[in-house]
């Protein structure tokens, strides 16, 4: 075996690296590099799932950041539980290959109960009174506060919403150096979100993201520059490539003005109800689901959404086996956004009525991603202030909203989830271990599983 470690920094492209990104550009160049084809939906949990099992999510059961409960006629997105990947992971078959065989998993999805023998993911407490805890789940249970007794607190506030920041993937980059000292694992997985960031909020304006590129390079230098005094195979790749768009597209709006989306009615407040719907979406990035609760409309719909600017496809039947999304959880029908658009969760058609979540960061009660969740109104001039009092009103222990998201979707510049024209925008594979096999030009997602057992398998000079 050969002690390995796959760095994912998510979003990472060749067209981002260059002037902004030295330590990385270099590593390029001195290695082996390929780019990957994206698999629809290129989206985190997916990707992640395909990485690793080398199996599409037709088999892994993984059809997108979140999908519809049918059992429970419910939408869930980023739930955690390994059980729900329905393939083997690269741990298990590796264990199974060689006796002495171990693994960290640092923020990789699907992280709790699976055999991986450390593990560490963002877990944070929700307490009775409202608020929400910064905090993390890890195996072994010990781990947990080993790591924040000597990194702090993970920093949850900027893993996600209009307060990220590079803290995050700092965080988890220290704490994966530090477990592999103490626990010397093989294999090594390590996630590095904070491209995610800034490049959907801005799309590819340089001007905007150097800074956060800069930030992204100084943390795989650390990495690299650790794991090869540890003799490793370095493996450096990114989940999907992120494009501009311009154009918000928001399917349940469409189904609601055709009278298929039932609507439930709370404090004079709107919430969707899937399970009384005859057709609701399940909207991720440029990807949506359409469910079906009444099949009788699908061919209207598939006519519809047809008509609708913005959607480049439209896939049923064998379109979505083709795509490899032939499983239950997938939607009747899938939409894919063209170049310039993006599908909301957005059901309301009053702003005035929207949901309360609708203004907060609450990734679990969205039934669909909301990427303006990075934002805050730019045209509020009082919105750190108000920030600052809520946040106060919180410590003191009184009830309080967070509600500082705007509803504006043509805020958000950049999107991911569909197949790009140009291989410049797709993800990328670099390794430092230039006697394995070949790189073709391009490699389909389903390889990288076999290329990172590939790395470990070898044996040592």
């Amino acid at each position: 075996m050969k002690k390995t470690v796959v760095i994912n920094i998510v979003g990472l492209t060749k067209r981002l690296i260059g002037e902004h990104t030295p330590f990385i550009n270099t590593f390029l160049e001195k290695g082996l590099s390929t780019t990957i084809k994206p698999m629809i939906p290129a989206v985190t949990c997916s990707i992640q799932s395909t990485y690793l099992t080398g199996k599409t999510p037709s088999e892994h059961g993984i059809v997108g950041n979140g999908w519809y409960f049918k059992e429970e006629h419910e939408v869930k997105f980023w739930r955690q539980s390994n059980s729900l990947v329905q393939s083997e992971k690269i741990w298990d078959v590796l264990k199974k290959e060689h006796k002495n065989f171990t693994c960290a998993n640092h923020f990789w999805w699907y992280n709790m109960y699976s055999n991986a023998d450390y593990s560490v993911t963002p877990r944070p407490n929700y307490l009775a009174d409202g608020r929400k805890i910064p905090d993390v789940y890890s195996y072994p249970p010990e781990l947990r506060d080993e790591l924040q007794n000597k990194f702090g607190t993970f920093p949850l506030f900027s893993f996600w919403g209009p307060k990220t920041s590079i803290k995050s993937s700092q965080w988890i980059a220290d704490c994966a150096i530090w477990t592999d000292e103490i626990y010397n694992p093989t294999l090594t997985l390590i996630y590095i979100p904070h491209l995610d960031y800034n490049v959907q909020k801005y799309g590819l304006n340089f001007s905007k993201i150097s800074k956060d590129l800069k930030e992204v390079d100084d943390i795989v230098k650390q990495l690299v520059d650790y794991y090869q005094k540890q003799d490793s195979n370095i493996i450096l790749l990114s989940e999907y490539g992120i494009t501009d768009v311009n154009n918000p597209i928001h399917p349940n709006r469409i189904l609601r003005e055709k009278g298929l989306l039932n609507i439930r009615i709370e404090r004079g407040l709107e919430l969707l109800d899937a399970g009384a719907s005859k057709a609701f979406a399940v909207s991720d990035h440029q990807v949506s689901h359409i469910y079906l609760n009444d099949l009788s409309v699908k061919e209207e719909l598939v006519v519809l959404f047809k008509s609708v600017k913005g959607i480049e496809k439209v896939l049923v039947h064998d379109d979505i086996k083709k795509a490899h999304l032939n499983h239950s959880r997938c939607g009747d029908i899938v939409l894919v956004a063209d170049k310039h658009s993006w599908f909301t969760y957005y059901f309301w058609l009053d702003d005035a009525k929207a949901p309360d979540y609708a203004r907060m960061v609450d990734i679990h009660k969205k039934p669909g991603y909301d990427p303006v969740e990075l934002t805050t109104n730019p045209k509020d001039l009082f919105v750190v202030p108000k920030i600052i009092f809520k946040l106060i009103k919180k410590k003191l222990g009184f009830r309080t909203l967070m509600n500082v998201i705007p509803l504006d979707a043509t805020l958000i510049k950049g999107s991911h989830g569909r197949i790009p024209e140009s291989k410049d925008d797709y993800p990328i594979f670099v390794t430092n271990s230039k006697d394995i096999i070949a790189l073709n030009e391009t490699i389909e997602a389903t390889d990288v599983f076999g290329l990172i057992h590939e790395h470990v398998s070898k044996k040592n000079n």
